[in-house]
Formats: C-alpha cells, structure tokens, sequence
C-alpha cells in the first residue's frame, strides 16, 4: 500500500500522520524534510502517528531512527502514537519501545505534555 502522509501544527508538537506502508521508498527524503522543515521552525516535540500504518520494514524503521536522531540532536524528541498491534510486536522485537516513547494516541500524548 503506498505511503501518504499529512502533517498538522500545534502549540505542543509538530504532528506527522502517516498511512500506508513505512518501507522507506521514494516518499522516506520528503519525510526526513518534514522532520528538518519542524527543527528550522524551532519546534521541540514531534509526533508520528501510525493508526494507519500496517506494515513497517527495516527501511521504514531506519527512517524513524533518522527522524529521531535528527529531532534529538537538536534537543527535541520524536514521539509514537496509536500503533497497531502488529507494529507494537515489531518495536518490542527491535527494541525500539525503549529508544521511542509511544502512546495510545495522539489525545494521550496531548494531556501529558
């Protein structure tokens, strides 16, 4: 399924909605400059939400990783939201539930911060 993504603004976070399948295909650059287009705008918390991602390769999770260490060495984070179960068995597989913080939704990460 092919990726597409919409992204939304806030006072608390700069917010990326992704639906499809994250496999770092042509689409993963025009992501990263989202995330770099965010940082020029100062912004400190980035949220992905993946309720309406299914699939994620090893691309897709490199492309986090990227997005993360962007977001981070400026002093920001990159947070999850609403992944499906599937999803969730594959960031506690490749450990990356300790390296991200995810929540249940994008309401859940909006009441905490």
């Amino acid at each position: 399924m092919k990726l597409t993504y919409r992204s939304a603004q806030d006072e608390k976070a700069h917010y990326l909605y992704i639906q499809g399948d994250l496999i770092g295909d042509e689409v993963g650059p025009k992501l990263v400059e989202v995330v770099s287009d965010a940082i020029e705008e100062d912004t400190k918390n980035f949220v992905i939400d993946l309720s309406e991602v299914r699939y994620i390769s090893s691309s897709g999770i490199g492309l986090l990783i990227t997005m993360l260490t962007k977001m981070r060495n400026v002093g920001g984070e990159v947070y999850l939201t609403s992944p499906s179960d599937h999803v969730k068995k594959l960031l506690i597989i490749t450990k990356l539930n300790n390296i991200f913080t995810v929540f249940d939704s994008v309401e859940e990460f909006q009441k905490k911060n």
